[in-house]
């Protein structure tokens, strides 16, 4: 039995069940149509066989499964994704940049070379000693807060959730929420399609 979750602990799904070593996590990213990665998550007690089967399941459906060896909340991409996002919103409460120009930067640095260079890959390509000299100095400046950030906190309770509201970190309008989903979904599909042409 596969649950979903994208950050729920398999283990704590599991926790009633009779049979806890057939049970793990398999997190599909959203939209699952068109994002391959599968996360297939060990609970404590699930066994290998389990593991196993299920990620050749994945494969053979046409995903890109990898296996999460411990379970911990948020697994392995939304840790990745949510340290960002804290990091992003810790720049526009703290009066660096606003959130259009964070977006900016991602969009025209760093997010570009990610389908092709990993963040490890990238430590390794400048060179670990490189890595070390730079995290010695800036780690201490990067946001490390184990809460949430007050300014989001603050639009929440305010009401400002983002396109559903038309109001967060930026205003948005119908039309520009529609462009803005309308650009990921052909970005997706357009990068589905080269993937494709790539094992024809």
């Amino acid at each position: 039995m596969a649950t979903n979750t994208s950050v729920i602990s398999p283990t704590e799904v599991a926790a009633k069940a009779r049979h806890q070593e057939r049970i793990l996590g398999t997190h599909f990213w959203n939209p699952p149509y068109l994002i391959p990665l599968v996360e297939v998550v060990r609970g404590r007690e699930t066994s290998e066989e389990a593991m196993e089967i299920t990620y050749q399941v994945m494969k053979n459906a046409g995903k890109h499964p990898i296996k999460v060896m411990k379970d911990a909340p948020g697994f392995v991409a939304n840790r990745l994704q949510h340290a960002l996002w804290r990091e992003a919103i810790s720049i526009v409460e703290n009066g660096i940049a606003d959130a259009a120009t964070v977006d900016e930067a991602v969009k025209n640095s760093f997010a570009i070379r990610l389908p092709v260079l990993g963040p490890l890959e990238n430590a390794d390509m400048v060179g670990l000693d490189m890595t070390l000299a730079i995290h010695d100095y800036i780690l201490k400046y990067i946001e490390s807060s184990p809460s949430p950030s007050p300014i989001l906190r603050e639009k929440v309770e305010k009401g400002e959730l983002g396109f559903k509201t038309g109001q967060g970190f930026q205003t948005w309008s119908a039309e520009e929420a529609d462009r803005s989903r309308r650009n990921l979904l052909e970005y997706l599909l357009d990068w589905v399609q080269r993937e494709r042409g790539k094992t024809t």
